[in-house]
């Protein structure tokens, strides 16, 4: 047996058929404050994570708070349905905030648990100062932090991680009533090198909301927005622009195919920093497919919808990528993906046939685009659009992950009363 497979190993969370919603009620509604560093949506997935829980917990018999380091004369983040704390900013890159502390120690009366999203930030081990003395239970949601390709490719900053790990976060782990993954390949990556048998770990799931539905979103959104798409077969990134996603790989990749189909377009949407989008523009220049490359910065709202129903696939092929919310809401808009197998949850959308998987090399993602854009006839490319929205529907949607931690806050609540 797999250690992983082993009972001892860790947890799992009762089935979201075996949690019903009148079972998370008692008392009146459960209370459970998010603790996060940042709700910038330029921040990535934690924040999305958030935002998602915060809106599926309610019909459960939930309410939330979210307390965050931001600053409380920043922007404004209107799609959080719950009363947000912002008691930042902390000082320096860690984030140190002794008010965040002090506030958790004066409202955590008020909640029936603190949950925990992100980790190496020192919100994390406010909120383990946060609940010394009370039988307040704290969960930890890593998403994807704990991953060992940090490890191997900036192995400086895992000495510093080591070091703050035994000195701090150590803590929060050990306090935690339990640790909380989006999928069973984040649990198998994170037991190293930081975890142990006495931490007790589950997977909870996660997912997103339904996409709005093609009334709500006009087909010519992004077509109009951008007019170089028109009348092209648009291969699709949008995320991060990031080195850990792997854009280089993609451009190298697109370059090796561009020229078999001159139709062919791709969309490389999402924030970065201005030096690595300069390179990779360099990059794209080089290869000569500059022209054959839109880019278009971070897409949000109904064009961002747009842009994944245009899409004929959509490509994200990262060296490290814990859930993956982008590849969600691809499938989630009837866009078949094609991923790497770094990307965590490939297995599930391996298995259901919504996308490709392939290695995260330069070589197996031209393969893969390869065989998408010349080998695979547009009947069975709009034949993957269902299959691929019923992947969705089959392992990603958030009601069932919210429930899930329902129903953990609940049991976990229960035994701290008796």
């Amino acid at each position: 047996m797999n250690p992983v497979d082993s009972p001892a190993a860790h947890d799992r969370l009762p089935s979201a058929h075996s949690i019903a919603p009148s079972s998370a009620v008692k008392r009146g509604p459960l209370r459970v404050l998010h603790i996060l560093p940042s709700l910038d949506p330029r921040m990535g997935g934690v924040a999305e994570a958030v935002v998602q829980l915060v809106r599926h917990m309610t019909p459960f018999g939930c309410t939330s708070e979210v307390v965050t380091l931001d600053a409380p004369d920043g922007p404004a983040f209107e799609r959080v349905d719950a009363p947000v704390h912002r008691v930042g900013p902390g000082r320096g890159f860690y984030g140190l905030s002794l008010p965040l502390v002090r506030w958790l120690r004066a409202n955590r009366a008020r909640f029936d648990a603190f949950v925990v999203h992100g980790i190496w930030q020192f919100h994390s081990v406010a909120a383990w100062s946060g609940v010394i003395g009370s039988r307040t239970p704290l969960f930890v949601f890593p998403h994807g932090m704990l991953d060992p390709w940090f490890q191997r490719t900036y192995p400086k900053k895992h000495l510093k991680k080591r070091i703050y790990w035994a000195l701090l976060e150590r803590w929060v782990f050990n306090r935690a009533e339990r640790v909380l993954f989006t999928c069973e390949t984040e649990l198998e990556l994170a037991r190293r090198p930081f975890l142990n048998d006495r931490h007790r770990l589950a997977v909870n799931g996660f997912g997103i909301d339904s996409v709005p539905d093609d009334g709500e979103v006009a087909a010519d959104t992004f077509r109009n927005a951008f007019p170089e798409v028109r009348n092209k077969r648009v291969l699709l990134f949008l995320s991060r622009i990031h080195e850990k996603k792997g854009c280089d790989l993609l451009i190298d990749a697109f370059a090796d195919i561009a020229a078999h189909d001159r139709d062919l377009c791709l969309v490389i949407a999402g924030p970065g920093e201005p030096a690595l989008l300069d390179q990779l523009k360099s990059v794209a220049a080089a290869r000569g497919i500059a022209d054959r490359i839109v880019w278009t910065g971070m897409l949000a709202g109904e064009i961002k919808w747009s842009a994944l129903r245009t899409a004929e696939v959509f490509v994200l092929p990262s060296h490290q990528e814990n859930f993956g919310i982008a590849v969600v809401e691809a499938l989630a808009s009837r866009t078949p993906v094609i991923i790497t197998n770094k990307v965590n949850i490939w297995r599930e959308i391996e298995a259901s046939g919504g996308g490709w998987v392939c290695d995260d090399t330069r070589e197996s993602v031209a393969d893969a685009l390869r065989r998408w854009a010349l080998d695979t006839t547009p009947g069975a490319r709009e034949a993957m659009r269902d299959t691929a929205l019923a992947c969705y529907q089959r392992h990603f949607r958030i009601e069932t992950a919210a429930r899930q931690l329902v129903g953990s806050v609940n049991l976990a609540s229960s035994a701290r009363k008796r």
